[in-house]
C-alpha cells in the first residue's frame, strides 16, 4: 500500500489532541466526542493493516523509511510484522474502549482527554519503530501523559504511585538509552555508517561480552516495564491510585511494551547472551507467577487482586518468550493479547461498581448478581477467561506457552502449572465473595444495572474473548510466518557465537599446551 497507513493510524489521535486545544475547555462534551471520534478513527485506519496483511512473508510490512537527522544516521522508519501487529490493533482498539469508559469524568476534561490521546500516539508508535532513536523517542512519550494521568486524575495516593512509577520506568529508561548509543557505537566502528535502523542491526556482530552487558542495559528497562519480579512493587501502587481507564491502558498495553521489547530487540541483538540469562529469567518468571497468584488470593482491594494477577500472569508470557520454540513464543505474544482484553476488561468492570458504591473493598459487596444480573454474567464471562477456561482466549494463550515450556524444560513446566490452579483459586473466591452470598449490606441493594455506554464499552471485548477461544487461526496464522524467522535468526547467530567461543577456547587450550611443552 501506497498509503501511509501507519503513519495515518498513528498519528490521528495525537491530531485530536491538538484540535481539543484550540476549543473552549468549557465545552466539554465536544472534547469528548472529538477524542472518541479521534481514536475511533485511529482503529478503524488499523483495520486494514489486518486483513490486508501478507502471511506468506516474514518482512516488516506497510513500511516507510524517511530520513530525519542524517548526520546522525536517524530516520523514520517504521512498519509492522506478525509480531506488532496484534499489539497495534490491541493498542488502538483499547484507547477507544477507555476513552468512552472515561465519560465520567468531571475535572479537567479537556487536559485528561489531551493526555490519553498524546498517550495513544506515543503507545502505537512504539510497536511500529523500526529505528531505534525513533522507538525510544516513543517509548518516553507514552511516559509523560501516563504521569498525568495518575498524578492528577488518581486516587488519594495518587502522587506517591506517581512518582514511584516515574522513577522506575526512568531508571530502566536511562539504561536502555546507553545500550543503544553502544550499539551504535559499534556498528559505526564495524561499518562507518551512522545509523540507528533496526534491521542493520541485526546483522550485527557484537561481541559475546559486550553482548551481556547490553542485554542486561535493556533487561532492566523491560524487566522494570513489564514488571518481572522483583522489580513489580510500582504497579499495584499505579494501579489502585489510576483512574479506571489509566488502569485498562496500563494493563492493557503498557505493560506489553517489556515484553515486546524484549522479543524485537534482546533474542535478535544479544542471541547468545539471552541464551545464557535463560535459566534465571525463567526462574524469576516461576516466582512471578506463583509470588504474584498466592499475594493476588490475600488482597481485600479488587484493583490490587487484578495487579498481582498481571505480575502472574505475565510470568506466563516471560517464561514462553525465552524457551526459544515457536509454540512458548507464539504462546506468549497471543497470551500478550488476552492479558490486555481480560485484564483491560477487568478494570472496566471494577470501575462499574465503584462508580456507583464508591468502594473496591471485597468485604463490601455480597450477592449482587441478585441485584446486578447482567453485569454478573459479563463478569463471570471475563473472569473464566482471566484463569484460561476452554473456549475462551486465555486458555490457548497459557496451553501454548506450557506446551512449549514442557518441550524446554519439564520442571519449568510443571512450576508453572501452580500458577493455572492458583489463578483458579483467587478469581473464583474473588468472584464468588462479590457476587453471591446473602445481599445483606443495603448499600448494596440500590445498584442499577449496567447502562447502554457501559454495553459499548463491554460487550465488544467479550466478543474478541470468545473469538479468539473458539477460533484464534487468524491470529496464529499471521504469527506463524514472522516467529519462525526470529527463531531461525536467534538460532543460528546463537550458533555463530557458540562456535567462536568454543574455537578460542581451543586455541587457548592450544596455547597452554606449548607453553607446558
Amino acid at each position: 500500500m501506497s498509503f501511509p497507513i501507519l503513519t495515518v493510524a498513528t498519528f490521528l489521535p495525537l491530531a485530536g489532541a491538538i484540535w481539543i486545544l484550540f476549543i473552549d475547555k468549557k465545552k466539554e462534551e465536544k472534547i469528548k466526542q472529538i477524542a472518541l471520534v479521534t481514536s475511533i478513527g485511529a482503529f478503524i485506519m488499523s483495520l486494514p493493516l489486518y486483513f490486508n496483511f501478507n502471511l506468506t512473508t516474514h518482512e516488516f510490512q506497510f513500511v516507510e523509511n524517511i530520513p530525519w537527522i542524517k548526520e546522525f544516521g536517524i530516520s523514520y522508519h517504521v512498519g509492522i510484522d506478525g509480531i506488532s501487529l496484534f499489539l497495534f490493533l490491541l493498542t488502538s482498539f483499547l484507547t477507544c474502549i477507555a476513552i468512552l469508559a472515561s465519560w465520567t469524568i468531571k475535572e479537567r476534561i479537556k487536559e485528561y482527554m489531551i493526555s490519553m490521546l498524546v498517550l495513544a500516539t506515543g503507545m502505537l508508535g512504539v510497536f511500529i519503530s523500526l529505528d531505534l532513536f525513533l522507538f525510544y523517542v516513543f517509548w518516553e512519550l507514552m511516559l509523560i501523559p501516563m504521569y498525568l494521568l495518575i498524578g492528577v486524575w488518581g486516587g488519594p495516593r495518587r502522587i506517591y504511585a506517581t512518582i514511584k512509577f516515574f522513577i522506575y520506568t526512568m531508571a530502566g529508561s536511562v539504561l536502555m538509552l546507553l545500550a543503544i548509543l553502544a550499539i551504535h557505537t559499534l556498528n559505526y566502528k564495524e561499518t562507518g555508517e551512522h545509523t540507528f535502523d533496526l534491521l542493520k542491526m541485526y546483522d550485527l556482530d557484537i561481541p559475546m561480552g559486550t553482548q551481556f552487558w547490553l542485554f542486561l542495559a535493556f533487561f532492566f528497562a523491560f524487566a522494570i516495564k513489564v514488571p518481572m519480579f522483583p522489580f513489580h512493587t510500582w504497579l499495584p501502587d499505579a494501579h489502585v491510585e489510576a483512574p479506571t481507564a489509566g488502569s485498562v491502558i496500563l494493563a492493557g498495553v503498557l505493560l506489553k511494551m517489556g515484553t515486546y521489547g524484549f522479543i524485537r530487540f534482546s533474542l535478535p541483538l544479544f542471541p547468545y547472551a539471552s541464551h545464557q540469562f535463560v535459566p534465571f529469567i525463567a526462574w524469576l518468571a516461576l516466582i512471578g507467577i506463583i509470588y504474584g497468584a498466592l499475594v493476588a488470593m490475600v488482597q481485600e482491594d479488587l484493583k490490587k487482586l487484578i495487579a498481582y494477577s498481571s505480575v502472574s500472569h505475565l510470568g506466563f508470557v516471560m517464561l514462553g518468550i525465552f524457551v526459544f520454540n515457536i509454540q512458548g513464543l507464539e504462546g506468549s505474544i497471543l497470551q500478550m493479547v488476552n492479558h490486555g482484553l481480560s485484564t483491560g476488561a477487568l478494570f472496566l468492570l471494577v470501575g462499574m461498581i465503584y462508580e456507583r458504591r464508591h468502594t473496591r473493598m471485597i468485604a463490601d459487596f455480597g450477592g449482587l448478581a441478585k441485584q446486578i444480573p447482567i453485569f454478573a454474567v459479563f463478569f463471570m464471562i471475563v473472569t473464566l477467561s482471566s484463569i484460561g477456561l476452554p473456549g475462551l482466549n486465555g486458555f490457548v494463550g497459557e496451553f501454548l506457552v506450557l506446551l512449549g515450556t514442557f518441550k524446554s524444560n519439564v520442571l519449568n513446566a510443571t512450576f508453572a502449572t501452580t500458577g493455572v490452579v492458583l489463578s483458579a483459586c483467587y478469581m473464583l473466591w474473588m468472584f464468588q465473595r462479590v457476587m453471591f452470598n446473602k445481599l445483606s449490606n443495603k448499600k448494596n441493594q440500590n445498584m442499577a444495572d449496567i447502562n447502554s455506554r457501559e454495553w459499548a464499552i463491554i460487550l465488544p471485548i467479550v466478543i474478541l474473548i470468545f473469538w479468539i477461544g473458539i477460533y484464534p487461526k487468524p491470529i496464529i496464522s499471521r504469527l506463524d510466518s514472522s516467529v519462525n524467522h526470529l527463531l531461525t535468526r536467534v538460532d543460528e547467530k546463537y550458533k555463530t557465537t557458540l562456535n567462536k567461543v568454543t574455537k578460542d577456547k581451543e586455541k587457548l587450550a592450544l596455547k597452554e599446551d606449548n607453553v607446558w611443552k
